[in-house]
């Protein structure tokens, strides 16, 4: 039975029209990744689906007992009590079973009837059955473990929610969802303000999460490995596709190309079918066959391409080469108050490379940014900028110091005032602000499009040495692969901070992990890194206990292989078989797929090849007055036309298979 079921939806805002009666249906089990562009929907589903927004037609139907947790981008609510309290009170039946509890205890102390106090002894011992069953469903350690794994400190478990900050905020309502179990999770851009360990940890709970799944992220790996079903919000309405991200993608190309292929087919055919009619339809003998083109193509529907969605695009200026060493941190140090961020930094950014700092929120991120761009001194040390560097700095908070009462052009054109205004309008309609919107005051823009201003006013001028801090949060997933894209043709150096696994994995080609006042540098990508971290602790817990004195010296282990060289070596041999076996076996399920598809893809392209030999016949008007060879074409003609159907069907089933088992097999 379906958990909620969307029937014909219809919903307007101002006189735009958000859904066209749109079907929808959510079942037990299903993992939905929810993708469009910024303002086509996405969170206003959720919304209707909760019933925050009532539709303007049509109805929702949610099954009878299912529980539904949603996960706004914006968490409004306001919680009373200490963290952990909080988390525990978010399933219902345990507040109400404590004032039942508390009440039955109050009644029982000022009965004096024996009658009275044996009833009040019965429901007593009832409420702490239905307390003992409660927390076996909903123990208090599994509450302790999420806040763990959402970065919180224990410490901080009989903190009052109302004394976190915002980011902390959102935090703990994700706890108190997560904790309830239901059966539909709602979650909009979960990973906003996670850093990079919790989203790790939120990646791996959801992966065991048994309920149904809503999820909306600009983050790409976290979605493609979440969910197994793409609803997308297109130019032509609300569309469904099974399989991950990625396979929407090429499911949509292969979508597109084959209409456009249709479309021009079928205009090939029009034009045929216009010249048959033109040149035929006053000659007495074909003029029966004019009027039953004419017909035709009266019946004929016209084959629909899709509209194109205007999508974020830009690219990189050349700029102006900066010296080898770009900046040289020195023996920084930085605290605030009691608080010890790092002490005696010593690290060098050198020219073209591009580092992704990480770490968990209040390691000193942003704070090391800040002062990279010369917003903050250290306590300690000093931060030396290289020959000819120009800084570009895009941080969290920049869209919040956006003038109001300014439009978007006025805002873009003050990072270029010696540019023209033609200019300064081309790079808004980069950012998808064309026509009158660029005339729109900063004040009645989303967040999203406040971050795509911000992103403007950095790119239109970007220096050859560019911070940036988060710069994915409120973009949409397609907009997000846009930036990766831009800033992999960047011709400078990039220092950022980023909680998005795809934007680091494709653009970080160092790593600085921020740990405990000390900071660790990998050289090479996160998924490196985090691999190197995996053999690290695997190391730790393999490794033997000392041996006794005399029973061998490190030169001696080192010869056999045991020291530390010893141990790379067989690391390495380790990882290049474990590699080898994970190619081979990958052969072995791939290799039968591709030569079937192969095989299917050839017998199609003789089969098109035949069709369109007999179809340069069939449209000859002459060709049909020797039933003779008609006769056996057109039966021939029928049976390629079954073929080919068949064969398509077999491809489609086949294109499936592969991308199924790529998707399992992480290829």
């Amino acid at each position: 039975m379906s958990l909620v079921t969307a029937i014909k939806v219809s919903l307007n805002f101002v006189e735009r029209q958000i859904f066209d009666q749109i079907g929808l249906q959510i079942n037990p089990g299903d993992r939905i990744g929810l993708v469009g562009p910024n303002g086509s929907g996405k969170t206003t589903l959720l919304r209707i689906i909760m019933g925050e927004i009532t539709p303007d037609a049509g109805e929702i139907k949610i099954a009878r007992n299912s529980r539904m947790g949603y996960l706004a981008q914006d968490v409004q609510e306001t919680v009373s009590g200490s963290l952990l309290q909080s988390v525990l009170n978010a399933i219902p039946q345990r507040l109400k079973l404590e004032n039942d509890l508390n009440h039955a205890e109050h009644s029982l102390e000022k009965a004096t009837d024996e009658l009275d106090q044996s009833t009040l002894g019965k429901q007593i011992a009832n409420i702490h059955q239905e307390v003992n069953r409660l927390n076996l469903d909903f123990p208090h350690h599994e509450a302790e473990k999420i806040l763990l794994g959402l970065g919180f400190d224990v410490r901080d478990f009989e903190k009052p929610v109302s004394e976190l900050s915002g980011g902390w905020k959102m935090r703990a309502a994700l706890a108190r969802l997560l904790y309830q179990k239901p059966d539909l999770l709602l979650l909009d851009e979960p990973t906003n303000h996670l850093d990079m360990p919790s989203v790790r940890w939120l990646e791996t709970f959801l992966q065991s999460f048994k309920g149904a799944m809503i999820l909306v992220s600009h983050d790409r790996e976290f979605l493609n490995r979440q969910i197994h079903r793409i609803i997308s919000f297109e130019t032509e309405g609300m569309r469904s596709y099974s399989g991950n991200y990625d396979f929407y993608l090429k499911a949509r190309q292969e979508e597109v190309r084959s209409l456009e292929n249709k479309a021009r087919n079928q205009e090939q055919k029009v034009k045929d079918a216009q010249k048959f009619i033109e040149r035929f339809r006053s000659k007495a003998n074909k003029a029966r066959q004019a009027q039953s083109k004419i017909k035709l193509l009266e019946k004929m529907e016209i084959v629909q391409t899709h509209h194109k969605e205007k999508t974020l695009r830009f690219s990189f200026p050349p700029i102006p080469r900066s010296g080898g060493e770009v900046v040289a941190i020195r023996d920084v140090s930085k605290w605030f108050g009691d608080n010890i961020l790092y002490e005696h930094l010593n690290l060098r950014v050198t020219r073209g490379e591009r580092i992704a700092i990480i770490g968990p929120n209040g390691c000193g991120k942003t704070t090391l940014l800040r002062a990279v761009a010369g917003e903050l001194t250290p306590d300690q040390g000093e931060i030396v900028l290289g020959h000819q560097v120009n800084i570009a700095y895009f941080a969290q908070h920049h869209s919040d110091l956006l003038n109001p009462q300014k439009t978007v052009v006025e805002e873009v054109y003050q990072s270029v005032p010696n540019a023209s205004i033609g200019f300064v309008r081309s790079v808004c309609g980069a950012f998808l602000f064309s026509g009158n919107d660029v005339d729109k005051p900063i004040s009645v823009l989303s967040g999203g499009e406040r971050a795509r201003v911000s992103l403007a006013k950095l790119l239109v001028k970007p220096g050859n040495f560019m911070l940036m801090d988060e710069p994915t949060n409120h973009l949409d997933i397609e907009s997000s692969e846009t930036l990766i894209d831009a800033l992999s043709g960047y011709g400078g150096t990039l220092l950022f901070v980023s909680h998005n696994q795809s934007f680091v994995n494709r653009l970080a080609t160092r790593i600085w992990d921020i740990r405990g006042r000390e900071m660790i540098e990998y050289p090479g990508t996160l998924k490196e890194y985090y691999r190197h971290l995996a053999d690290t602790e695997a190391d730790i817990h393999l490794k033997p206990a000392s041996p006794a004195k005399g029973l061998g010296t490190d030169s001696d282990s080192t010869k056999k292989g045991k020291g530390p060289s010893g141990k790379k070596n067989l690391h390495r041999k380790r990882d290049k078989r474990k590699e080898a076996e994970q190619r081979q076996r990958i052969h072995h399920i791939m290799a039968p797929i591709r030569k079937e598809l192969e095989q299917t893809e050839n017998a199609i392209s003789q089969l098109e090849t035949r069709q369109k030999e007999m179809e340069t016949c069939l449209a000859d008007p002459d060709f049909f007055e020797d039933s003779v060879k008609s006769v056996p074409i057109l039966a021939e003609y029928k049976e390629v036309s079954t073929q080919l159907e068949s064969l398509l069907e077999k491809w489609e089933g086949c294109h499936d298979k592969m991308e199924s088992e790529k998707t399992r097999l992480g290829i």
